[in-house]
């Protein structure tokens, strides 16, 4: 059963760490929604590391997407992570938000 498995608004620079896969477990991301609230487009890039990776371009996910003004994108579709993976998000400025829901099993 889908839950939210994060909610966050995004940092710029190295971005914002949005959710680990929690010890023992796998996860399924099904649904991830990215909000701009300001009035300007704003670009995100979105990163799903697998164990023991780090933050690079063989990971991204979201490639730099540009999201306009006061609205929102969805991505879904199935991606898995095994525990210790985890979710970055880097935004080109303040004013953007994430949802990620998915399946948490072991």
């Amino acid at each position: 059963m889908s839950k939210n498995l994060a909610k966050s608004a995004i940092d710029t620079g190295v971005g914002t760490l949005l959710y680990t896969v929690p010890t023992d477990f796998k996860a399924d991301i099904v649904d991830i929604v990215m909000s701009n609230t300001t009035a300007a487009p704003l670009s995100l890039k979105v990163h799903l590391v697998p164990t023991g990776g780090s933050v690079a371009d063989s990971n991204m996910m979201v490639p730099n997407v540009s999201i306009p003004a006061n609205t929102f994108i969805q991505w879904r579709g199935v991606q898995t992570l095994l525990h210790g993976g985890f979710i970055q998000g880097i935004a080109s400025g303040a004013g953007l938000s994430v949802t990620i829901n998915g399946e948490e099993y072991r």
